[in-house]
C-alpha cells in the first residue's frame, strides 16, 4: 500500500466556529479584505461574524462585495485593485465557489507579475501568496481547503483553474448554520458537485486507499440526503451533513485533481451557463456507466455507499434531482465533445474517454427522463 497526502489547512467544523476562535484569525495581517457576493453573506450572518471577530482583535477590514457567478479575470483584477488601494494584506473569503474562488485568485495574483496569457501556466508562478481564511456559505465546491481557483477562461472556451499548493488556505469555518436558508435549486447543485468531488476522486488515476476512505464517506454523507434533496425538506442535521459531505470532497479533489466529468461540466456552464454542480451531474451517471464495463468494483463501492441496489437506481436518482434537461442540439454537443476531449482532465480519468465516447456521454446527459 502506496500513498502520500498533503493538505496545510487548519479545519473548523461547529456550529459558531467563528466566534469560537478568535485567535484562529490573528497574525494574519493589520487588514482583511472580506471578499463576498453582494447578499447572501449579508442574509446568513457569516458576514457580521467575521467583521465582529475582527474587530474584537484589533483587525482592520474592507468589503469587496463585487464577485460574481463564475467569477473572470476581469473581475479578479478589479478586486486586486480594491485590495491594494485599501492597502490589504491578508484576505478572507465568505460565501460559495465563486467568492472563494474570487478571494484565492486575489490573493494569488496580487502578488505574481502575470500577464492575462500566463495566469493558468503553473510553470511561471512564484511562491507568492497573501495569507487566505475561507467560511464556505454553500455545500459544494469544498474551495475553502482545495490548491485550486476557478476562472472563466475565454481562450479555451471553459473554466480553467490557478492550480498551486500556495493557494492552501491557512484556515477554513465551516458553520452549518450559514447554509440553513440556501435555496433549492443552489442545495441542489451544490450538492451534486460535492457528490462529483468524491466519486471522480475515486474514478480517477491518482485514487489511492486513504482518498478513497475519504471519498467514499463522504458519499455515505450525501446518500443519507437524497430523500431531503428531492423533497426540499432540510433539517439542521442534513445540512450538517451536506457541509460536511462538501469538506470531504473538497479534500479528495485537491489529492486527486477532476475527470472527464468536469471537463464535460465545464463547456455546459461557459456556452449553456448551465449551474457547474448541475452540469456535473448531466455527465456523472454517464460516465459512471463507461467505467463500470471495465472497472465495475469501484462503481459498485460508490453505489452501495450511496444506498442503492443498482446504477440504474441511481441514474433514476439524478433524474429525479436534475429534472427537465435544457435544449441542446447535436451540433452543440459534437463542439462540446470535442473542446472537452482536448483538456487536461481526460487523461486523469480511470476510463479516458474518446471523443465518440464523451459525445454518447453528453446525449445520455440530455436524454428526458
Amino acid at each position: 500500500m502506496n500513498f502520500s497526502y498533503f493538505n496545510p489547512t487548519h479545519l473548523y467544523f461547529e456550529q459558531n466556529c467563528v466566534a469560537a476562535h478568535p485567535e484562529a484569525f490573528r497574525g494574519w495581517g493589520r487588514r482583511a479584505l472580506l471578499v463576498t457576493g453582494r447578499h447572501s453573506a449579508r442574509a446568513n450572518g457569516s458576514l457580521d461574524a467575521v467583521c465582529q471577530v475582527l474587530e474584537s482583535q484589533g483587525i482592520s477590514w474592507s468589503l469587496f462585495d463585487q464577485t460574481i457567478p463564475n467569477p473572470t479575470l476581469a473581475s479578479v483584477r478589479q478586486g486586486i485593485a480594491f485590495l491594494k488601494e485599501e492597502q490589504a494584506n491578508f484576505v478572507i473569503g465568505i460565501g460559495g465557489g465563486s467568492p472563494m474562488d474570487t478571494a484565492k485568485a486575489i490573493a494569488f495574483l496580487a502578488c505574481q507579475d502575470l500577464p492575462d496569457a500566463a495566469v493558468f501556466d503553473s510553470r511561471q508562478y512564484q511562491d507568492k501568496v497573501l495569507p487566505l481564511l475561507m467560511v464556505p456559505t454553500t455545500a459544494g465546491t469544498g474551495s475553502e481547503v482545495t490548491p485550486y481557483a476557478v476562472l472563466m477562461n475565454e481562450a479555451a472556451h471553459s473554466k480553467s483553474s490557478i492550480s498551486t499548493p500556495w493557494l492552501y488556505p491557512r484556515a477554513a469555518f465551516l458553520d452549518p448554520q450559514y447554509t440553513w436558508n440556501v435555496g433549492l435549486a443552489t442545495t441542489r447543485w451544490t450538492a451534486i458537485d460535492a457528490l462529483s468531488h468524491s466519486v471522480e476522486g475515486i474514478l480517477s488515476q491518482k485514487g489511492d486507499p486513504m482518498i478513497t476512505a475519504l471519498a467514499l464517506d463522504g458519499i455515505r454523507a450525501f446518500g443519507q440526503c437524497r430523500e431531503a434533496l428531492l423533497s426540499g425538506k432540510f433539517t439542521p442535521e442534513t445540512r450538517e451533513r451536506l457541509l460536511y459531505a462538501s469538506l470531504l470532497g473538497g479534500l479528495v479533489l485537491a489529492h486527486t485533481s477532476t475527470t472527464v466529468v468536469h471537463a464535460m461540466g465545464y463547456s455546459l456552464t461557459y456556452y449553456k451557463e448551465i449551474p457547474h454542480g448541475r452540469a456535473n451531474g448531466l455527465c456523472l451517471g454517464g460516465y459512471m456507466e463507461l467505467v463500470q464495463k471495465t472497472h465495475p468494483q469501484p462503481v459498485d463501492a460508490i453505489r452501495e455507499a450511496l444506498g442503492l441496489p443498482d446504477l440504474a437506481a441511481f441514474r433514476e436518482f439524478l433524474d429525479r434531482l436534475l429534472g427537465e434537461r435544457e435544449p441542446v442540439t447535436e451540433e452543440e454537443i459534437l463542439l462540446f465533445s470535442q473542446e472537452a476531449s482536448g483538456r487536461r482532465n481526460i487523461p486523469n480519468s480511470l476510463v479516458p474517454p474518446t471523443p465518440e465516447q464523451v459525445a454518447a456521454i453528453y446525449r445520455e446527459g440530455f436524454r428526458r427522463p
